[in-house]
């Protein structure tokens, strides 16, 4: 509001100059627009919280329009100055200001009369008495465009604060899951085994050494699995694209084992959910390929069209005959294909595993976009 004002002044008054007689009063009255209006922006920026004081602010506003009024004699000058002093008080104080800007309306009077000579011209009169209702007009307009933004604020808060609020609910759920799947079974086995530790000793020495080899690697599983999940979380930089992800994850893999990664990726900005159960995939899909694929090479491509995000790994190793049914897979210990499955069906996605023997494997998901 204040460069508005300085503005319509300093461009009003540079007209106005070629009009006078003299025009210093009005160049000095212009300098008073312009350095106040530098005065104010430069306390505003430095302490915003001054805007929460309407009253000192606006008393200090008077004061410059009482200086234009003295310099300007009451001419274009002082009448922007006081519609300006009018919006600046709706802007501060909503339509509380309105007796101030009736006061402004009056003074625009009372300067309009005593400074029109007698027969003057009936435009330029016409001009002078309807100026000042300016003042009343833009105190109201500016009150409700400032009451309109102040609302859509207050809404725009409320809305980050429930997506946050429900980000943080999903997020905490998510690990709640992680951790049943992985550390809570392992650990439960683990407890099982514990529980009957002390009564083998006794009865059944080569049971109890059994039971006591099995919490021990139980331990070392869950410690694992603990490892794991504090690396899941770690996959992703949230700040950053996920495409960038995808390449570090493949980058830190190729390195570790040796193996070539063809990457075709794009720009893509999944939700924080999604791009981790991807990134998961991605990790698991690639240890298969480490472990199991005996590949010379792998591609992992990354698009999104109008509906679907797809992530797609292809390994050019020995491949394995896949069965037509989920249950054969948990048979035959192929529990991460089983995982990519469930992490897939969690982001409303879905997982196709293409594989024959010498033809190596494809892994594709895709998630609505």
């Amino acid at each position: 509001m204040l460069l508005a004002r300085a503005a319509a002044t300093l461009t009003a008054g540079a007209v106005g100059v070629r009009l006078v007689a003299d025009p210093r009063p009005l160049l000095a009255a212009l300098a008073v627009v312009a350095g106040t209006t530098a005065a104010g922006l430069a306390v505003l920026s430095r302490h915003p919280h001054v805007a929460g004081h309407p009253v000192p602010v606006l008393a200090a506003d008077a004061l410059a329009v009482a200086g234009v009024l003295a310099l300007d004699g009451g001419g274009v000058a002082f009448h922007c100055g006081a519609v300006g002093a009018s919006a600046l008080a709706g802007v501060l104080a909503g339509m509380r200001a309105l007796p101030l800007a009736a006061g402004y309306t009056a003074l625009g009077y009372t300067v309009a009369a005593t400074v029109l000579p007698a027969g003057a011209d009936p435009e330029l009169a016409g001009f002078m008495l309807t100026f000042p209702i300016g003042c009343v007009l833009a105190t109201a307009g500016a009150a409700v465009a400032t009451a309109a933004l102040r609302r859509h604020m207050e809404l725009s808060v409320r809305v980050v604060a429930s997506a946050q609020r429900t980000a943080a609910a999903s997020e905490r759920a998510r690990l709640a899951r992680e951790l049943h799947d992985s550390v809570t079974k392992t650990l439960r086995g683990v407890s099982f085994a514990a529980l009957a530790l002390p009564q083998s000793l006794r009865r059944h020495p080569d049971l109890a050494e059994q039971l006591a080899g099995t919490v021990s690697r139980g331990a070392e599983v869950a410690a694992q699995e603990a490892r794991e999940l504090v690396d899941g979380l770690r996959l992703d930089t949230l700040d950053g694209d996920f495409a960038g992800t995808v390449q570090a994850i493949c980058r830190r893999w190729s390195q570790v084992y040796g193996i070539p990664v063809r990457l075709v990726t794009a720009p893509v900005d999944p939700p924080v959910a999604v791009r981790y159960e991807l990134c998961r995939i991605l990790q698991e899909a690639l240890q298969n390929v480490a472990q199991h694929a005996s590949a010379a090479g792998t591609t992992v491509s990354l698009h999104q069209g109008r509906r679907h995000l797809l992530l797609r790994i292809h390994d050019d190793g020995r491949g394995f005959g896949l069965p037509a049914d989920l249950s054969e897979l948990r048979t035959a210990q192929h529990f991460g294909l089983i995982g990519m499955y469930e992490r897939a069906s969690t982001i409303q996605g879905s997982l196709h595993v293409a594989s024959a023997p010498g033809r190596g494997t494809t892994v594709e998901v895709t998630v609505p976009a």
